[in-house]
């Protein structure tokens, strides 16, 4: 027998085993929709039924796309069950975003309802589609009808449910097509490496539109896991949170756990968490001193994962083992820094090239209509992830090199050649490459090298400012050095391995 894996299977058992558990924590002092307050699994199940309700009762057909421009909230958490749950797709949008870029998601998805948060209304107010809700008592009186039953939906698990947009090698974002089955594999092969049970508490401190918030949001609802929302990252109230909710899980970034250690260094009393929180991290593997500070200093369990957008994103999976607890923390730490095993199910090896490729149930279906961009990633049967890595001689890969132009600052994607057009576009720049630089806090910050037209001036503010202005703020560089030229091979190519030599000297790898 043969079942469809649907992302609806997640919510279903929450709502039979834990109705009465609550599932949901959304402050409303956090976000300017009110919020959702406390919420059983049985409360959010009605929820997203009555959502899905009211797609129906717009008219939105199987297939069609809801884009939703959120920070985290309760509303985005019942979204991914209520619009993917019966057989629509779930376009969650950055928020950081600008209004250029957003609405380019919003055309290139086709979505034919955009949500979004009050935060964003002004910015967005001329990006629309057929149907377009602020997120809150509006979006509420407009798609939530009270004791109304959704239409049925015979799953099919290879249907797309959610396309994630992420930054590439080119300009333009490209939408990762991730089916039913894709979710359903990542999130319990996720929550099975992690260790994830019913007396676990979550913590969303990861961006849930990022990956879907890694999948986690359904494998917790399965489980029956609380999950704790918090809308703006700060250490200290990350840090009130896990000692309020009594937190155990959380997923982030290397600058989200340097905010955490920053923030315990002036807590008042004993580290809430100590020997019972976990923190899963990935974007770049933080340097091994860190890894050591958060065993160390918050008495955290630290664990490590390396995967894409394109991948659900779940690839390999770095937990200490019973056999290494006796080992230095040092030596602990440094094995820590390693992306990983490759996840059950998964497949990964190293081309002739250098570059880490993989092939599982996790992998994409494909990027929204762009066939030839599928194929490529796809060649031979497996997904190019365009990073250069190694496999030790115990089977754990490393990431050593980024070969596709990506620069990963603070968890966020950021394609080199976006903020490169961008600076392009100012009339002082003649020449640019733009690479990505160690920094302690965000793993990698964004330099912009220059060379200015003859007869122009501009400084290095006039530039950050000017990609400020065009792109989402995470996107600027944080510095911009001007040169009288860039080196450049005999085609004429920027070798930008060459240009990050002298700002990586000294370093094993060239991402951080």
């Amino acid at each position: 027998m043969k079942v469809p894996f649907s992302t609806a299977d997640f919510l279903d058992r929450a709502e039979g085993v834990y109705p009465r558990r609550v599932g949901l924590v959304d402050e409303p002092g956090d976000a300017q929709d009110g919020g959702l307050g406390r919420l059983t699994y049985g409360e959010l199940a009605v929820r997203a039924r009555s959502l899905a309700a009211g797609l129906d009762a717009l008219g939105v057909g199987r297939g069609e796309r809801v884009a939703i421009v959120s920070h985290n909230s309760g509303r985005l958490l019942e979204a991914f069950f209520g619009v993917t749950g019966w057989g629509r797709v779930l376009v969650p949008v950055n928020f950081r975003l600008s209004r250029d870029e957003v609405a380019y998601i919003v055309e290139h998805s086709g979505a034919t309802v955009l949500l979004v948060d009050p935060e964003v209304d002004a910015a967005l107010a001329d990006v629309s589609a057929t149907h377009r809700f602020v997120l809150g008592k509006e979006s509420d009186a407009a798609l939530l009808p009270p004791d109304a039953d959704p239409q049925p939906w015979e799953p099919d698990e290879d249907a797309t449910a959610t396309i994630n947009y992420t930054s590439g090698t080119t300009a333009r974002p490209k939408g990762v097509q991730i089916t039913h089955r894709n979710i359903w594999v990542n999130g319990v092969t996720f929550a099975l490496h992690a260790g994830v049970s019913d007396r676990d508490v979550y913590l969303h401190t990861l961006p849930m539109f990022h990956a879907n918030g890694w999948g986690m949001p359904f494998a917790l609802a399965g489980l029956g896991v609380p999950q704790v929302v918090i809308r703006k990252i700060d250490g200290a109230e990350i840090l009130r949170r896990v000692e309020q909710h009594g937190v155990t899980l959380m997923c982030a970034a290397p600058a989200v756990v340097a905010s955490v250690l920053e923030a315990a260094a002036t807590w008042h009393g004993e580290i809430p968490g100590r020997d019972r929180t976990r923190i899963i991290v990935a974007g770049a593997p933080p340097p091994s001193r860190t890894i050591q500070r958060v065993e160390d200093e918050l008495g955290w369990e630290f664990l490590q994962i390396y995967g894409l957008t394109e991948t659900s994103p779940l690839l390999t999976v770095n937990r200490r083992r019973a056999e290494e607890d006796e080992l230095a923390p040092e030596e602990r730490a440094r094995r820590l820094g390693r992306a990983g095993m490759p996840g059950l199910g998964t497949r990964i090896r190293i081309s002739g090239t250098g570059e880490v490729l993989a092939r599982g149930n996790t992998v994409l279906e494909g990027y929204w209509q762009q066939p030839d961009a599928t194929a490529d990633a796809l060649a031979g049967g497996w997904f190019h992830t365009g990073d250069g890595g190694v496999v030790d001689d115990e089977g754990y890969l490393s990431i050593s090199d980024r070969r596709k132009d990506v620069i990963i600052t603070g968890g966020e994607n950021v394609s080199s050649i976006e903020v490169e057009d961008c600076l392009f576009n100012h009339p002082a720049v003649a020449e640019v490459a733009v690479i990505g630089v160690p920094s302690e806090k965000w793993g990698e910050t964004i330099k912009a090298l220059v060379v200015l037209a003859p007869g122009q001036s501009a400084d290095e503010a006039e530039l950050i400012a000017h990609c400020k202005k065009h792109l989402a703020g995470y996107k600027a560089p944080t510095s911009v050095e001007l040169r009288e030229a860039i080196p450049r091979t005999a085609t004429g190519k920027v070798q930008k391995f060459k240009l990050r030599e002298q700002y990586w000297a000294g370093r094993d790898r060239q991402v951080n």
